[in-house]
Parts: structure tokens; sequence; C-alpha cells
């Protein structure tokens, strides 16, 4: 068995040399990986241990003061993460397992926060919740202080639960409905089936889970910011120190402190998902799913999950509402004065430069994150699991810290002797005012979920089926463009869907880059929130909503239509 693999690694390697074009884009996923995500790193964990930066980790995990902002920051990580994954399986149980009304509803609620700016929530539940809010005080008398670390949690859960939904949802429809089945037969109950077989097997689903909410919660800027309050943590601390203080050195030492945990749960992430792999059922599930009919039960969940999703109605209802009232909370009369701030000011700069750099990255990002799955997957060459594994560094790395990096990597040429191998990317006048460097920014966020998505589309194909193209005479490119491509096109509009979602909606990794040249929106919302002017905020954040709404309906449009005709034009022949 091992002569036989070492065999078939050996033609896939020698298929690799004797493809000029395959090496070609090797070598440039590799330049990818290397610059801009590697470099940005190094860069800045060189910088925190300098001479300047090495005294400052002895200063800050000593003091007191420090030691609080880290503490703060596992505990609101941990926190988020175990409430947040509650929810998530909450969500997914009663999509799967109950029989319930308003399903449809459920799941389109329960993804509308990807497609907002990740600080909206916490913009509208100060608004609602605050010391002066609409319901806090208008309703119940109470002049409640939403600010702090009960406020992060309620916004930071309601903005990442989704990601726990989406992983154990596909989770539990892929589970064999034959386990659950013979367990019955066994005499077991339904809630001894799920305490001992479907709790078990979704185990590795909700650590995995729960470490990915945790990575997003302790590197989140825009939350903090925004409703942070005296609770002040790593994020907003290494904010205060680059943009405040003009501390480089001291920010890369704080983002180092960042990176550990995030690290951490990282790799231990990636081990959940080896483990998936072991211990999910192989093969085409048999039998029919079983549902939980018992009525306490069914409708409880079902009125927790609604009770959920009417908050998230309110709250998105109240940036809708707040877009069109003169001072939300205070005065109700109806205008569209902020819209014609935004469109007709400093707005549409920030509209066309956002939708622009996002559209020019979202393609980008999709196509080189297949083509690195599809070189892992399909291809055997030195350093292949090194390469996805940088490539996920960009999912990994709290966005605060990839900003560093770029400050001290590409705030100034870099060259080889005389010739200039990347141009300055960061500063007013470099790269059309920092443009370059946000694009390369939202291409390394975005790689890592189109990796993933192809990974997964191309594990279920058979090689055989590139293998009889080849054999036939096609070369790579031709057998990737009209065999494999068509086959993962769900997997790429995943991408292009996450991709330019993500762009449109991102701060922390391109804070610190964004220059007078170059307005991106959810730099101009943080200001009109740090202001005061909510009612401009909101009205940012409904016509980003919009953009992003529309750009998900094209993108459905033209890759469904020619998915479509593809079906229609196998079924004529």
């Amino acid at each position: 068995m091992n002569a036989i693999r070492s065999t078939q690694q050996f033609k896939r390697l020698n298929a690799i040399l004797k493809d000029p074009l395959l090496i070609i884009v090797l070598l440039i996923l590799v330049f990818f990986v290397a610059v801009a995500v590697l470099l940005p790193i190094i860069a800045m964990v060189g910088e925190s241990f300098s001479e300047e930066g090495l005294p400052l980790f002895q200063r800050y995990l000593v003091d007191p003061v420090y030691q609080t902002i880290i503490l703060n920051t596992l505990i609101m990580g941990l926190l988020v993460g175990l409430i947040g994954t509650a929810i998530g399986f909450l969500f997914a149980f009663v999509q799967v397992k109950l029989d319930v009304p308003f399903k449809r509803f459920m799941h389109l609620i329960a993804l509308i926060p990807v497609i907002s700016p990740p600080f909206a929530l916490a913009t509208a539940a100060i608004v609602l919740f605050g010391r002066n809010g609409t319901i806090s005080r208008g309703v119940f008398g109470s002049r409640y202080d939403i600010y702090g670390l009960d406020g992060l949690i309620l916004v930071m859960t309601l903005s990442f639960f989704t990601i726990a939904y989406l992983n154990l949802r596909g989770m539990m429809e892929a589970l064999d409905p034959a386990l659950d089945e013979a367990a019955t037969n066994l005499g077991a109950n339904k809630w001894r089936v799920f305490r001992t077989v479907t709790l078990p097997m979704l185990l590795p689903g909700i650590a995995s889970s729960f470490l990915l909410i945790f990575v997003e919660a302790i590197a989140d800027l825009g939350n903090p910011l925004v409703m942070g309050g005296n609770y002040e943590v790593l994020a907003t601390r290494v904010y205060v120190t680059i943009i405040g203080l003009f501390n480089t050195t001291g920010g890369a030492v704080l983002s180092v402190i960042l990176l550990v945990p995030s690290l951490l749960v990282f790799l231990v992430q990636r081990y959940w998902i080896s483990r998936i792999s072991v211990i999910s059922v192989t093969g085409k599930p048999s039998g029919k799913p079983q549902t939980i009919n018992h009525p306490l039960v069914r409708w409880s969940l079902f009125g927790a999950v609604m009770f959920i999703c009417l908050i998230i109605v309110l709250i998105y209802g109240t940036i809708i509402h707040g877009a069109f009232v003169r001072v939300p909370g205070v005065r109700w009369d109806l205008t569209t004065e902020h819209f014609d701030f935004i469109i007709n000011g400093i707005g549409a700069q920030a509209m066309r430069d956002t939708t622009a750099l996002s559209v020019l990255a979202t393609p980008i990002a999709a196509l080189i994150g297949i083509l690195i799955a599809y070189m892992v997957v399909r291809k055997e060459f030195f350093g292949r699991n090194a390469l996805d594994f940088s490539a996920m560094l960009g999912i990994a790395v709290p966005g605060t810290i990839i900003g560093i990096g770029y400050i001290l990597s590409f705030n100034t040429p870099i060259m080889l002797g005389d010739f200039v191998i990347i141009p300055k990317l960061t500063g007013g006048q470099g790269a059309l005012g920092g443009a370059l460097a946000i694009v390369m920014v939202y291409i390394l966020r975005s790689v890592p979920a189109a990796l993933r998505s192809g990974t997964a589309a191309l594990s279920q194909i058979d090689p055989s089926i590139e293998e009889a193209s080849t054999s036939l005479g096609a070369d790579s490119a031709r057998t990737f463009r009209r065999i494999t491509l068509p086959l993962i096109r769900p997997a790429l509009l995943a991408g292009l869907i996450y991709s330019f979602a993500r762009s449109m909606t991102t701060i922390s990794a391109i804070i610190f880059l964004t220059t007078p040249q170059t307005k991106i929106m959810t730099q101009q919302i943080l200001n009109e929130v740090e202001n005061g002017r909510y009612g401009n905020a909101f009205a940012y954040c409904v016509i980003l909503i919009a953009i992003v709404m529309v750009a998900i309906g094209l993108l459905y449009l033209v890759v469904g239509d020619q998915t479509g005709a593809e079906r229609r034009l196998e079924g004529g022949r």
C-alpha cells in the first residue's frame, strides 16, 4: 500500500514538473502568501523583538493595568465563544431536528449579521438600551449602562453566532439517521439518543465553532471601540497605542501578546477539523432523519430561537428607522438629510472607493483560494501543507496585527539593489493613497473562506474525471477551466460572496491603512459613531447593506445562470 501511494505521489509531482503552467501558478501562489501574509506578520514580530520592543514585554506583562486588559480580553473571548456557540447550536438544532414553522425566516435572520458592519449592532443597541435608550429609559424608566462587558457580550454574540450556526447545521444534516434509529431500536429515549449519539458526533464541530468565535471576539476592534466603555481589551489598546500615542513598537508588542492566544486556538481548531474527518460517518446517509416531537421541548426551543430572531429584527429595524429620523432616540420626525449628507458629501467617495476596492479584491481572492485548494488537494509537492496553513493565517491572525504588519512592511519600497521589488503600498502618496494595501488586505482576509470551500468541494470529486481529460490530451489549464471549475462552481460562488461581504464590512484590518486619498465606509461609520452622529452612521449602514445584498444577488444571477445552463445542456445531451 505504501509503495502504491509513493508511486502515485511521484506521478503527481512529475506531472507538475512537466507542466510549466502549473509551476508558474504554484510560484505565484507561494509569492502571494509570502508577501501578503507572512511578510507583514514577520515584520510585526521582528519589530516587537527589537531593542525598543523587548523591554516593553516585561512592562506590559508585569503592569497590573495591562494584566487586567489581557484578562478582560480572555474573559470576553471565552464568554462570547460559549454563548455564541450555544446560540448557534440552538439555531442549527431547531432547523434540523424540529418540525416547526418559519424555518426560512430563522435562517435568513441568522445570516443578516454577516452582511453588516461589525459595530452596526453596537450602535443600535446603544440607541435601544443605552443610558437614554428608547427601551431601557423610554419603556422601563431605567438609565441602564450598556457600556462594558455585558453590552459587548450582547452585540458580539449576535454578530458572531452565525459562524457556529452554519458549521453545526451542516454537520447535523450530514449525520447518518441510521445511528439514531439503531439507538431507538435498542430502547433509548430521545434525550438518551441526543446525549450518547448525536452530541458526541457533534463535539468536534462545537469545539471548532467555539474556537473560531473566540478568535473573532478577541480580535474584534469595532465593537469594543463603540461599546467598550471602561472595559478595555487588547484590540482597543493596540489601536490607542498606535493612533493616539504614535507608538508603533508598543502596538507591535501588544499585537504579539494578542497573537499568542489567537494562534493557539487556531492550531487547536485545525486539530478538531482533522478529528471531524476521522469520526464523521462516511458514505451516503440512510434512513429518515428523526425529529423531536415532545411539545415542551419543541415549542420552548422554537420560542427561544424566535425571541433571538425578534431581537435581531428589532436591532436592524432600529438601524433602518434611525437612518430616516432626525435624531435617533431623541427626535422621531422623518428626514432624508442623513442620506443627503452621505450621497452628496464625503460619503460619496467612501461609497465609490469601498465598492471599487471590494469589486477588485473579490474575484482575485476567490480565484486564489480555489487555486490553492486545487494545488493542495490534487497535487503533490514539497510544502503543500505549509502553503495551506500559511494561507489560512489570513483569518487566524487578528486584523489589527495585519494592519500593523503592513505599515511596517510596505511603508517604504522593498528594494533588491537598485530595483524596486515591491513599491511603497501604505501612506498618503504610496500606491494610490494606500488603495493597493487595502486591496491586498481584503484579499488575504477572504482567501481562507474560498480555500476551505474549495477544498471541501474538490474532496468530493473523483480525480479520475480530471485524469480522463488529461489522458485525452488536455493540458492542466484547459482541464481546470472546462472540467474542474464548473464542478466546483458552488464553492467559487461561496468564495465570491464571502469575499465581497467581508471586504465591504471589515474595519480592524484596514483602519491603519486608510488615507485622505482613500476613504472606506466602515471607517466613516466609525467616525460618525464616535462623534455621536448616529443618524449618519445608520444611513451609511443601510447603504452598505444594500450594496452587499445587490452584489450577492448579481453573483447568484451570473453564477447561478451559468450553472443552470450547464445542467440544461447536459440534459439536452
